[in-house]
């Protein structure tokens, strides 16, 4: 069970170029893991731009962005030329393992249906993959506000 103090699992996957990323090998200060249910669906695209168009303001921090859901290279790339998206976002696997891994995927309900899907939670961890917060069904028009508000300010978060 992830927990607030304690290290998330590493994992290694590929971004739309086909690149591979390590969570481990990232040298920030402050990463934030997002996970989001699919490419280009409404929702998405908003939480997407919005983190995009904070990114800046994120790098200042010494925060990276990595956004991650189900959906292959191709996919993602699109996604990102569509949108001009800059953040890094990853493709899990079939099985959708680092998500299983991030407890961010299972039964959901929309509109009457119960499916298998990803969640809408971000982890927000410092250098040592340690987690500072868990946000649990995550705004998309406001999460990353909420986030960056949160780096910030971080030194109240860790009391």
């Amino acid at each position: 069970m992830i927990t607030i103090g304690k290290k998330v699992p590493d994992f290694t996957l590929e971004d739309k170029d086909g690149t591979k990323h390590t969570l481990s090998k990232i040298k920030s200060k402050y990463t934030v893991i997002y996970f989001y249910p699919k490419d280009n669906t409404p929702g998405c695209t908003i939480e997407a731009k919005k983190f995009n168009d904070k990114l800046d303001e994120f790098e200042k921090l010494n925060a990276t962005i990595i956004g991650i859901s189900g959906g292959d290279q191709k996919s993602k790339n699109k996604f990102c030329c569509k949108h001009d998206l800059k953040i890094l976002l990853l493709s899990d696997d079939e099985n959708f393992s680092v998500c299983k891994k991030f407890e961010c995927f299972g039964k959901k309900k929309f509109m009457g249906r119960e499916f298998d899907g990803i969640f809408r939670n971000s982890y927000l961890i410092d250098s040592e993959m340690r987690v500072i917060k868990i946000y649990e069904k995550a705004k998309p028009a406001i999460h990353a506000e909420e986030i960056l508000k949160d780096i910030e300010n971080v030194e109240n978060l860790e009391e």
